[in-house]
């Protein structure tokens, strides 16, 4: 019995001491999990940088009012800015403006901010912004922000913190210019604003500040004092600025991993950095071209010819066959992202058909291979000019599709190649049927171009000026809303013009790169508080 006892008790110590040696090896293990589990979120952390690297090609000054530079001016709204910004959707959002109030149609009072700071130290005032202005308009500066202030004839001082601004004639949505860069008058006085050595380290109010600019490299640093310091999550510390001779060597720097992102308007992006590891962020840019409608003709004064024209042509295929399905069809000047457009249900798509019907409808008789139509005991015939520059291949191109579109619905079309002097000519005196062209689109909602005076159309209604008389003193955003919902039905009816296609933008980033990327024409750099490099 006792033998029986021990052997009994020798078991259980045995049994206790396997039991406590897997305990100790489970919590061992579990210890080691754990250490590397949090030496894998430790490593994660620590992979986390905090640097952006940006290429320049050409390089010429850091001072965006003298530069000529596309990669400049984006970098620069992160070092510099101004009264007004614009936001994704186009609308103006205030930024070292406090208030801006229009006194009269020509005269505006801009009340700043209060408390902002050059990145030196010294304080931001009025004298700042009329010393700006002062330098946009004078002709040795030069500056691509010029035409901003172009009809400004004066900038009065009232006080440390207020400036008028006086112009010569009305600009509807004057507010959209004052989007130039502010420089600092104290920093730059007594000094040659073009050619000065300060340009190379200049100060700005903005989120980043230059610190050092040799031959190869600019480098931002974080502005600790930025007035607008709301996300202290920003995690991007340093900013370096390549310079590049080339494109070429942009996008070989890109493809070895050297920098992060790339702003372009090529529509050859595979081509030239090949197809894997990296993202895009497209968006359409502000070259818009489109057909402008003699409306004066005596054939195009009908509604019902410019409707069939405009459902004959196929936008899509002319951007597939010109434009390798690179840019963006068009149907209004607005719908490059304006938060003013709003698509209405009428659409007037391609459509062969429909394009014969809507002749048939009104009268046209399809008749020996033309249309043809009796008005006032006369004949009218089908038969236009289609006027585009000869010299821009791309246009000649479209010209030609445009022209093969129109026939196959029996619509005679001749086209005109113009030498540069002679396509101004047709522009300036309107003696065209239909012309192809294109404009640089402002970012204002603004649609003088279209419906103003001398338009390129000489479409005129009574309704259409008076909408355009409004909307120039509307400020409620949802009554002006509904104004340009009517501009828009009545562009989409009458058919003064026929929008083609918006040119596109790219922005390329590699896969490294994380935080919400956005761009349009105005920024690249909208939510850069939410970037890092991982």
């Amino acid at each position: 019995m006792k033998s029986n006892v021990g052997k009994y008790a020798f078991a259980l110590i045995v049994i206790g001491l396997i039991g406590f040696a897997i305990y100790t090896l489970y919590i061992k293990e579990d210890s080691n999990i754990n250490e590397e589990i949090q030496y894998e979120e430790k490593e994660e952390e620590e992979v986390i940088l905090t640097d952006l690297r940006l290429p320049v090609v050409n390089f010429d000054s850091m001072n965006p009012l003298v530069s000529k530079n596309k990669n400049i001016q984006d970098i620069s709204r992160l070092v510099y800015e101004p009264l007004v910004n614009i936001s994704h959707d186009y609308k103006l959002q205030m930024c070292l403006a406090k208030e801006i109030s229009k006194i009269g149609d020509m005269s505006y009072v801009i009340k700043l901010k209060e408390n902002i700071k050059w990145q030196n130290g010294t304080m931001l005032t009025a004298k700042d912004v009329q010393y700006t202005i002062d330098r946009l308009k004078d002709t040795n500066v030069n500056s691509i922000y010029s035409a901003n202030v172009k009809e400004v004839i004066g900038v009065d001082v009232i006080d440390n913190s207020t400036v008028r601004i006086n112009l010569n004639k009305v600009v509807p949505f004057f507010e959209y210019n004052l989007t130039f860069p502010i420089m600092s008058y104290n920093y730059y006085q007594s000094e040659d604003f073009v050619n000065t050595s300060k340009n190379a380290n200049p100060v700005g109010t903005g989120r980043f500040k230059v610190v050092s600019n040799d031959d190869s490299l600019v480098t931002l640093k974080q502005n600790q004092n930025w007035w607008n310091q709301q996300d202290e999550t920003t995690k991007i510390e340093t900013i370096k600025i390549n310079k590049y001779s080339s494109m070429g060597e942009v996008y070989n720097a890109f493809k070895i991993g050297n920098i992060d992102l790339i702003h372009t308007d090529s529509v050859q992006i595979e081509e030239n950095v090949g197809t894997l590891g990296y993202n895009t962020k497209e968006y359409k840019a502000r070259q818009l071209d489109f057909i402008a409608v003699n409306t004066k003709n005596d054939v195009l004064a009908d509604v019902e010819v410019r409707q069939a024209i405009n459902y004959a042509i196929d936008k899509a295929n002319i951007v597939s066959a010109v434009y390798n399905n690179k840019y963006y069809t068009s149907n209004f000047p607005l719908d490059f992202g304006s938060y003013m457009y709003e698509a209405g249900t009428i659409k007037a798509e391609f459509n062969k058909d429909k394009s014969k019907q809507v002749l048939v409808q009104n009268g046209w008789e399809y008749k020996s291979k033309e249309w043809r139509k009796t008005k006032n005991y006369k004949t009218q015939r089908i038969k236009l000019d289609l006027v585009v520059n000869k010299d821009n291949e791309k246009r000649v191109q479209v010209a030609e599709i445009i022209k093969e579109q129109l026939e196959s619905v029996g619509i005679k079309i001749n086209i005109i190649k113009a030498t540069d002097g002679q396509y101004q000519n047709y522009l300036n005196n309107k003696n065209y049927d239909l012309i192809l062209t294109g404009v640089y689109s402002a970012y204002s909602p603004d649609l003088t171009t279209y419906f103003g005076q001398d338009n390129l159309a000489n479409f005129y209604t009574i309704e259409t000026q008076d909408i355009m008389n409004e909307i120039n003193n509307i400020s409620d955003e949802k009554n002006l809303k509904e104004k340009y919902n009517k501009l828009y039905q009545i562009f989409t009816e009458q058919v003064p013009y026929i929008m083609l296609y918006y040119n596109r933008n790219t922005v390329i980033y590699n896969n490294s790169l994380r935080g919400e990327v956005n761009a349009n024409s105005y920024n690249i750099f909208y939510n850069i508080g939410t970037w890092y490099r991982q």
